[in-house]
């Protein structure tokens, strides 16, 4: 019995050393980090089992020096073709550090996991070196490529001339074309392994617009217009209120952005190109430079209140004004009050101006408004305030010495003017019906008393003075103002002293 044991124990001490001996001819490299590559290693095809890092470098880069002169690579792209050989390219040395990585891939880590890693590739494993990565100039010759084939996309786009009748033209998109590079080496890489000679077709990729032709016709057009009559002002007038008006045209007003009239239109003075006209100070028509610029202002913003764009400032006049309704004009003045106003839509906002003899004009173009959709502004009367009739103020610094000397010589300066209290809103109607009434304004014109100039000296003997022409007026006492014909009323009531 005891000798079938000692008999037992010797086989297994024989099979653990067949295994361990196994393991060492098997493992050696492992175990004891022979500096050179597992069995059954190869890069490219090329067998570099048992040699050295160095050796291995020598034997691929001579193989694919070799292999070069084989080399024949046609790209194809429709009816392009492009070939080149092997001659057209040199072997990098992008080998040395490839052959280095793979060697290193088998020689870091533990011994299990370096045995793991040996198990891998017990039934030979290929390792794959890029071509393109060696092939000196390739990427050369394809971004050549890609500079003859790849066309640029490009969105349709907005040209905004104010000279043309429609001053909106809409250029066409253009979809783009782009060889894609890193695709393109990943074919060449695939077919170079399989054979020397190779025909691959060049991977292009589409790439949209964002912004088509037919998306801005369907986006863009015309959101307001607004004109005002100013036939019976003087040219220096008209003038001003071109110069201002024109300060606007062609302008384009980015989303959010937002605009001030006293920025646009600069400086209200000689040297900025105003000339001088009548403008109301303190209840009065005096002359001053850049008279009628208000003009300019309130029809611009009657445009924009039409077109639904956001006003930040606006304010009323002292006294009502003949070219437009009450409670939408727009009295600017340097450093006290001006015009600002944002643009609350998704799209630029595109403004042309226009005028001739008769009237001037504001046209706004951008996101377009809903078909079925119109925007009126609306007046309502609230009520009339009577004025105080007239004042008499005697000349005595002489200020109208040219015009009434002597007491019971008058003077009009200024006529009495009753004042209104009034609301404007702007009304939506869709498909006919009104769906909305947005207060914009309240507003109250105060009434105005007249004003007569006296003479201060005395009649002496032999003096005789021409009848009084100057008619007093009484406080009012009752208004013959109504809704109905308030506006014409302001328009034709003494026109001016409404459009100096």
């Amino acid at each position: 019995m005891k000798k079938k044991i000692v008999i037992f124990g010797l086989i297994i001490f024989a099979g653990i050393l067949g295994i361990l001996a196994y393991g060492y001819f098997e493992y050696k490299d492992v175990l004891f980090g022979v500096n050179t590559f597992a069995k059954g290693t190869y890069i490219n095809g090329i067998n570099v089992s048992e040699l050295t890092c160095e050796e291995a470098q020598n034997v691929v880069s001579t193989k694919l020096l070799h292999e070069r002169n084989n080399i024949k690579i046609e790209l194809r792209y429709n009816d392009k073709r492009y070939v080149y050989t092997g001659d057209d390219f040199e072997i990098d040395n992008g080998v040395m550090p490839y052959v280095e990585n793979v060697y290193n891939y088998f020689n870091s880590g533990s011994i299990f996991e370096k045995k793991i890693k040996y198990d891998k590739i017990k039934d030979n494993k290929n390792f794959n070196m890029p071509y393109t990565t060696m092939l000196v100039g390739i990427d050369a010759k394809i971004d050549a490529i890609k500079q003859e084939l790849d066309i640029e996309v490009k969105d349709a786009q907005i040209v905004f001339d104010v000279k043309k009748e429609n001053p909106l033209t809409i250029t066409s998109e253009v979809v783009g074309r782009e060889v894609d590079k890193e695709q393109l080496k990943l074919m060449i890489d695939k077919e170079l392994l399989l054979n020397s000679q190779i025909l691959v077709d060049i991977p292009v990729k589409t790439v949209m617009p964002t912004v088509t032709k037919e998306d801005l016709e369907n986006s863009i057009k015309k959101r307001s217009s607004f004109f005002t009559d100013y036939h019976k002002s003087s040219l220096d007038r008209k003038f001003n209120v071109v110069r201002a008006i024109d300060c606007f045209n062609g302008l384009v007003v980015n989303p959010e952005e937002e605009i001030s009239f006293n920025a646009q239109t600069g400086e209200r003075s000689a040297e900025n190109g105003y000339k001088k006209a009548n403008i109301i100070l303190n209840g009065v028509y005096v002359e001053g430079v850049g008279g009628g610029v208000c003009q300019a202002s309130t029809t611009l913003y009657n445009a924009l209140v039409c077109a639904d764009i956001q006003i930040l400032e606006v304010h009323k006049h002292t006294l009502p004004s003949s070219y437009v309704a009450l409670g939408f004009d727009a009295m600017v003045s340097e450093g006290v009050s001006d015009l600002r106003f944002k643009n609350n839509t998704s799209y630029p906002l595109y403004i042309r101006t226009l005028h001739d003899d008769n009237k001037v004009g504001v046209e706004i173009y951008g996101q377009k408004l809903n078909d079925d959709t119109l925007l009126k502004t609306r007046t309502e009367f609230i009520e009339v305030i009577l004025h105080p009739g007239d004042r008499i103020i005697q000349d005595t610094d002489g200020k109208y010495s040219n015009k009434v000397t002597y007491k019971g010589e008058y003077l009009r300066l200024k006529y009495p003017h009753e004042g209104y209290r009034v609301k404007a809103y702007l009304d939506k109607y869709v498909k006919g019906a009104l769906v909305e009434s947005k207060l914009l304004r309240e507003e109250i014109y105060n009434a105005q008393e007249g004003i007569i100039i006296e003479g201060t000296e005395e009649v002496t003997e032999g003096i005789t003075l021409p009848p009084n022409t100057v008619k007093f007026i009484s406080p009012q006492t009752k208004s013959s103002t109504t809704t109905d014909n308030l506006q014409n009323k302001l328009f034709n009531d003494n026109p001016s002293n409404y459009n100096p």
